[in-house]
């Protein structure tokens, strides 16, 4: 009997045990339940490798494990769609290891509403607090990008915006709603759409009430079907609809606001585009081509200049009266210093195949039969007329950056993994020679990378996503524009640099970054 009432006792205590046990390990179960993707941090020193190890870390700090559920439950979900480009860690200063450690980081939850606090840390430094609205959507885009700008509905100017995220959403809205809705269908990058969300803002505030102004980022390959649907074949596009049924298109992209709102109060279709007007053969002093007559008439004609061009062309459209002009004047007289002619390239393909012209419009002078030289310069009547009277090599042909010497590292898709992997810091310009933007770049990115030349552990490189196999790699580092600039560590891609394109730009930011380098060091020799 006694036997049976020790061993009724030693299963009560083991019991207690169990007990008391599950209760200690509540609030580590919880996290668990949330999600294993979320690192659970309470030691100093397990604080800090994971900052050295991570790139891009969003941190939880709670008073206690109950003061972080509405916060852990979000960021679950959160930390599954950006796993691999961040990290999400939870700090709980309410138990005894963990208070040690917000100690130590001078954070105290305690303080803010509701006992949580978010904070970023980036390259192993604290970055910034997380400010933008507790929604898994901000947070996301936030993680993707830290130092990125934020969604178009976070603008508190963009309040009487109807912000659409899902395709259900989109139908829902045209069902129910009885107002005429302007729809802007945009992507995140575009620069027109930037440029435009400001005045779209303001105007659904001037017809709050008795329209409705909404926006929906399409750019995703999800919504491909959708911009099918409503042709939208560039951002931004504007439709309207009038009791859930698509009427007209929108298309003022130089809009006011009271440009729009007028046009709400009385929509009408955009007017006809003007159909292509062919050059008229009959009434043009230039001699037009075919392929069956363009050698006969070089052999005619000993000094010819003839334009390459397309119908479609808006260069060759702006330079045809120009041409026609000098034609006429080259044409008169006896002692003309050649004939000026034209070809459709775009019927007459032979002579353009055999020429290798590549855009439109390209302008050739043949002497004696001969492709003498191509000349891009010449658009102007008064500079084509000049020529034909003192026909010259034209200037050689601005050097390229990739050719001009400067402690700018040029990558190409071959080499541009292994190049940056040896560098701790790479601040990368993704660019096309012809964009006007990156040449106003150039000077300032190259001055930059010259005050750098002896830092072994920093680069300033730049890759032509116009040359080879780049615009597969541009692609890939997820270039949408020019310029794009990256930022990344030891090969890795950190995030984009949105800041100054000017010299002092460039310059404050690599200069920003070592800097923390330095902090790390001082702060590893303390701990030591």
């Amino acid at each position: 009997m006694a036997s049976w009432i020790r061993h009724g006792s030693r299963m009560r205590e083991a019991n207690m045990s169990v007990l008391v046990l599950l209760a200690c390990l509540l609030p580590l179960l919880q996290a668990l339940k949330v999600s294993p993707l979320i690192e659970k941090v309470s030691d100093h020193k397990d604080f800090r490798k994971l900052l050295r190890t991570r790139t891009n870390v969003l941190v939880l700090f709670t008073t206690s494990a109950s003061s972080g559920d509405s916060h852990l439950k979000l960021l679950s979900d959160v930390a599954q769609t950006v796993k691999g480009q961040g990290t999400i860690a939870w700090v709980n200063c309410g138990d005894s290891e963990g208070r040690k450690l917000c100690k130590k980081v001078k954070v105290n939850p305690s303080s803010k509403h509701g006992g949580a606090e978010l904070l970023h840390y980036k390259d192993g430094t604290f970055h910034t607090e997380y400010s933008r609205p507790a929604t898994f959507k901000s947070m996301v885009a936030f993680l993707k990008d830290p130092s990125g700008p934020p969604l178009w509905e976070e603008n508190p100017e963009a309040k009487d915006i109807v912000h659409i995220e899902t395709e259900k959403d989109f139908r829902k809205l045209l069902k129910k709603e009885e107002r005429p809705v302007l729809l802007m269908f945009y992507a995140p990058w575009c620069g027109v759409c930037k440029r435009m969300q400001p005045v779209f803002q303001q105007a659904a505030t001037e017809t709050k009430g008795t329209h409705v102004l909404a926006g929906m980022n399409v750019h995703p390959a999800e919504f491909d079907g959708l911009k099918q649907e409503f042709d939208v074949k560039g951002y931004p596009t504007f439709c309207y609809f009038e009791k859930g049924k698509f009427l007209h298109h929108y298309e003022n992209y130089g809009a006011s606001a009271k440009d729009i709102a007028d046009w709400m109060k009385n929509p009408q279709a955009p007017q006809p585009k003007a159909p292509e007007v062919p050059w008229s053969e009959t009434d043009s002093p230039v001699y037009h081509l075919t392929d069956e007559s363009f050698d006969s008439f070089l052999e005619e004609h000993p000094a010819a200049l003839i334009m390459f061009y397309a119908p479609w062309c808006g260069h060759c459209k702006k330079m045809k009266p120009e041409y026609d002009e000098a034609a006429e004047v080259l044409n008169k007289g006896s002692n003309s210093p050649g004939v000026l002619a034209a070809v459709d390239s775009t019927v007459h393909k032979a002579a353009g195949e055999r020429f290798k012209i590549s855009g439109f419009p390209t302008v050739k002078f043949f002497l004696r039969g001969e492709d003498t030289f191509t000349l891009p310069q010449l658009r102007s009547r008064d500079k084509i007329i000049e020529f034909m009277h003192s026909p010259q090599a034209p200037p050689p042909p601005e050097q390229s950056w990739e050719d001009q010497p400067s402690s700018v590292s040029h990558l190409g898709s071959e080499d541009f993994r292994e190049a940056l992997k040896k560098k701790k810091h790479a601040l990368v310009m993704f660019y096309a020679p012809w964009c006007p933007h990156c040449k106003n770049a150039v000077p300032h990115f190259t001055a930059a990378a010259e005050l750098f030349r002896e830092d072994r552990k920093i680069v300033y490189s730049a890759v032509d996503c116009t040359r080879g196999q780049n615009h597969e790699l541009c692609k890939q580092e997820g270039v949408e524009g020019y310029p794009t600039f990256n930022h990344y560590n030891y090969g890795k891609l950190v995030g984009k640099y949105n800041g100054d394109r000017g010299e002092a730009g460039f310059i404050g930011f690599m200069r920003s970054l070592r800097g923390r380098d330095q902090e790390k060091v001082v702060k590893k020799k303390e701990e030591l």
